[in-house]
């Protein structure tokens, strides 16, 4: 890599520090699952390490009992662009940053398939001073509220904690809790569905979402009109970033409802398309085609001077979600994909062996021990 490359492990994520971390606390959480029985619940292990935990309100036997999923996440960064951009245009963004951590927290609870019911916020600042501003305040709970819509999930309440000291002055540090139910153990989504032979459908994606923006942030600095930078499609690098990200609740549904057997949902976040092998099994992923990323990848890679490899594992490039599939559900999943307004391409296969992804056009592996998260 060359000498005046900006990779994501300097300016963002080292998740080679990280990652150890949450296996750590992850083999710490495993052992407390028993104490889910003395309520007279039980965990489904094998949700541990998926983008959403699952347990069940009865035993093993009963197919009827519903089960619960649970998750929690956080935006990032996102917020600091939209507050450079305001300086810039006097819009404040924060609708489009209230609902991308809407979109960060349903996106994973789906990925398990399980549909939304209540979603909490947490909303940490400096000082009270942050939420005097009313313009931003609005703009703020009406994207709140309208994402919540959209993934037709009740937003149930929230926490605001002021953190001095803790928390950098003037910003917010954005996250959120949801739970959601599977009504039908046909509907639970994890690893234990995928096999061999199954298709990869990549998702596409709006544009950068919430992962990487570390790197972009950076990259402003050096720019000299720094989020006001043109693109060659005429847009700002600024309002580039600032694209809504796709909320996917209503989509997971509607496949449900048509009895699309869905093997595995990856929702492409941190780590990029080494998403794809995020499951147990030794299975390789082999993409044959991708969607072509929007131009804001290519403005990123260009300025961060890094290689093709360093970008397929920091930001999704233009795919955010994967569903594995039989073969014979492709057409008609692809069909109510359209339908519910996004796009989709057909990319590629899983075969037993070697866990890895191989990303074909852009001769690039990536093996299991670079993701040891699930």
């Amino acid at each position: 890599m060359n000498k005046n490359s900006i990779t994501y492990a300097q300016v963002g994520d080292n998740y080679a520090i990280k990652d150890p971390i949450k296996i750590l606390a992850q083999t710490a959480a495993l052992k407390t699952g028993e104490n889910l029985i003395t309520h007279g619940f039980r965990e489904l292990s094998d949700s541990r390490g998926e983008s959403a935990f699952v347990w069940s309100l009865g035993s093993s036997r009963d197919k009827q009992t519903p089960l619960m999923a649970s998750v929690i996440e956080g935006l990032g960064t996102k917020n600091l662009v939209a507050d450079g951009m305001r300086k810039i245009t006097g819009k404040t963004y924060y609708d489009v940053i209230a609902h991308d951590t809407v979109a960060t927290i349903i996106n994973d609870l789906v990925s398990v398939g399980a549909t939304p019911l209540v979603i909490h916020a947490y909303w940490a600042v400096e000082d009270n001073s942050w939420l005097q501003d009313k313009k931003r305040m609005r703009d703020f709970v009406a994207g709140w509220k309208n994402a919540c819509n959209e993934a037709q999930v009740v937003w149930g309440g929230g926490e605001t904690p002021t953190l001095k000291g803790i928390v950098v002055p003037d910003t917010i540090d954005l996250g959120g809790s949801a739970i959601g139910i599977i009504r039908s153990k046909k509907h639970l989504i994890t690893d234990n569905k995928l096999q061999a032979g199954d298709r990869i459908l990549l998702i596409k994606s709006n544009g950068v979402n919430a992962n990487g923006i570390s790197l972009t942030r950076v990259i402003a600095k050096k720019l000299p009109q720094g989020y006001a930078t043109k693109l060659p499609n005429g847009k700002t690098y600024g309002e580039s970033l600032l694209t809504k990200t796709n909320i996917y609740a209503r989509l997971i549904q509607s496949l449900q409802k048509a009895s699309i057997d869905i093997h595995y949902i990856s929702n492409i976040t941190g780590h990029g398309l080494r998403k794809l092998m995020r499951a147990r099994g030794k299975f390789t992923y082999v993409i044959e085609q991708v969607i072509e990323p929007q131009p804001i990848f290519a403005f990123i890679q260009i300025h961060a001077n890094i290689s093709d490899d360093e970008m397929y594992q920091t930001y999704n490039m233009g795919s955010d979600y994967a569903l594995y599939l039989s073969s014979k559900e492709i057409e008609r999943t692809q069909k109510i994909i359209k339908q519910s307004g996004f796009a989709s391409i057909d990319a590629g296969f899983i075969e037993q062996g070697k866990r890895q992804v191989i990303i074909k056009p852009k001769n690039l592996v990536y093996d299991g021990s670079s993701l040891e998260l699930r």
